[in-house]
């Protein structure tokens, strides 16, 4: 008799035991029964500070305050605070959003001159300086050389001076002018 004209064996399948995933560590305070302490330092919705209570008694203050105890300091006898555990939460997430909201990034502009630059086009890249002085920007003031202007360098240290001067009061020298290559360059940020 040939293996495929045998009848089917029951042959058990070797199951591997599932791994035991690792309980998700809850990002917040624990809360209510995730508290495994027997003895709490206590402190009602009113800040009041009753001092140490079994954990059992703390719970049931919450109970019958309808809120919730979270635990404010862990520790050998955890500090647990009865509050509203949803609000805290909403108004933490607020917090963060405002902070977030306020505070900005400063980002690198660059302004590209020459050294022979005429006023006009002088006054219209100060302008726009303002304005990223005025967002909080730092600004890059990069002067380029080309051909003989090479040879004239001091151009572009007298012109980078200028602008140094000219923003004086709005913004301050964060890099001095130091020339790489064929390039003068000077950043500045808002004072």
């Amino acid at each position: 008799m040939r293996s495929f004209d045998r009848p089917e064996e029951s042959i058990p399948i070797a199951r591997r035991p599932h791994a035991a995933q690792p309980a998700k560590k809850p990002k917040g305070p624990r809360t209510n029964r995730e508290i495994t302490s027997e003895s709490v330092l206590l402190i009602t919705e009113d800040g009041e500070k009753r001092g140490v209570v079994p954990l059992a008694e703390a719970l049931a203050a919450a109970q019958s305050a309808g809120l919730d105890l979270v635990e404010v300091a862990p520790g050998e006898t955890p500090v647990c605070k009865v509050l509203d555990y949803g609000k805290m939460r909403f108004e933490a997430q607020k917090k963060k959003a405002a902070n977030r909201k306020s505070q900005r990034t400063s980002s690198l502009k660059e302004i590209k001159m020459r050294p022979n630059i005429d006023t006009h086009d002088y006054m219209v890249k100060t302008k726009k300086m303002t304005e990223f002085f005025e967002r909080g920007d730092k600004v890059k003031v990069t002067v380029r050389f080309r051909g003989r202007e090479m040879a004239h360098m001091d151009r572009g240290t007298s012109l980078l001076g200028r602008v140094r001067d000219d923003f004086d009061e709005i913004a301050k020298v964060e890099f001095a002018p130091k020339t790489e290559g064929r390039l003068m360059v000077m950043v500045m940020a808002p004072r």
